[in-house]
């Protein structure tokens, strides 16, 4: 199994993408994934050096457009009512797709919106929820299709990650409607805590009766840990039960670890390991084996 770790790690405190490179595979990673915190020049700094260490995937929105104070990943909402807002995310979504082809990534990971703005919806209004999610699912689903030429055109898959909170789209429920050849699922496992906590995994429908999805088998996981919270913590340090994913990560394209700026790297490194031995009980490859940057 191959590991990669996302830059948005670190590409804030170390400003060469050659160093957070050599950083990677120091810590024994295989692949990295472009952070929304990464900045053009780190990109290009990293890209040149995919021999060694691939990029694998692309956090939109990244490279941090020119116009934004800073990098987030809810710049453009793609799942948005506003005609406007849905413009704008199609146009960097398409910068973001062409921008993965040219690095050698083939999945770029969105944050796709919301069905509405954050905090307007009651801890528990899940009716409510599931009714704003349908009308967004018809918005949504043009906004897709509009794109599906661009991803076949560059083979790349555009994976949409679950979202800590209630009004996040697509939620569980949801997702099984959109993907297909060219759109997957993408599973963090720290926001899955964060629903499941928040028992925000199952819509309570009109009826009265629980209803969910299949598990659908995302291309690829974000791995954090939580306490309850989006902590982003180093996997062992929290409450996820990874054991209980290990075929879901078998499976998976992508497994990237995207810890918090504040895990130190003894704490990650553990983690990797933690994890390795967890899912994967094949010994690592020989640090001796690693190739070298060049």
């Amino acid at each position: 199994m191959k590991f990669s770790l996302s830059t948005n790690w670190c590409n804030r405190r170390i400003e060469s993408g050659r160093e957070i490179a050599e950083k990677a595979r120091e810590l024994g990673f295989d692949e990295l994934e472009l952070g929304f915190h990464t900045t053009a020049v780190q990109a290009k700094e990293i890209a040149a050096l995919r021999d060694a260490i691939p990029v694998g995937s692309i956090h939109a929105f990244c490279p941090v457009p020119i116009s934004a104070p800073q990098g987030y990943p809810e710049l453009y909402l793609l799942a948005d009512f506003d005609d406007e807002t849905r413009k704008m995310a199609q146009i960097h979504v398409r910068r973001n797709i062409f921008f993965a082809a040219e690095t050698g990534a083939d999945t770029v990971v969105l944050h796709a919106g919301r069905v509405m703005c954050r905090g307007f919806l009651r801890r528990w209004d899940m009716k409510r929820r599931v009714s704003r999610g349908r009308k967004m699912l018809d918005v949504f689903k043009k906004e897709l299709a509009a794109l599906v030429p661009v991803l076949e055109q560059t083979k790349v898959t555009l994976a949409l990650e679950n979202l800590p909170y209630l009004e996040g789209f697509p939620a569980e429920w949801e997702i099984g409607e959109l993907v297909g050849d060219w759109v997957k699922p993408w599973l963090d496992t720290g926001h899955d805590f964060v629903r499941r906590a928040n028992r925000w995994t199952v819509p309570f429908l009109t009826s009265g009766k629980d209803s969910a999805s299949p598990l659908l088998q995302p291309v690829g996981l974000h791995i954090s840990d939580s306490l309850g919270e989006d902590d982003h913590l180093a996997p062992g340090a929290g409450k996820v039960d990874f054991a209980a994913l290990g075929d879901m990560a078998r499976q998976a394209r992508h497994l990237v670890f995207e810890p918090n700026p504040g895990v130190t790297e003894e704490e990650l490194k553990k983690g990797l390991a933690f994890i390795r031995e967890l899912w994967s009980p094949q010994k690592a490859t020989p640090d001796s084996d690693r190739q070298t940057l060049s």
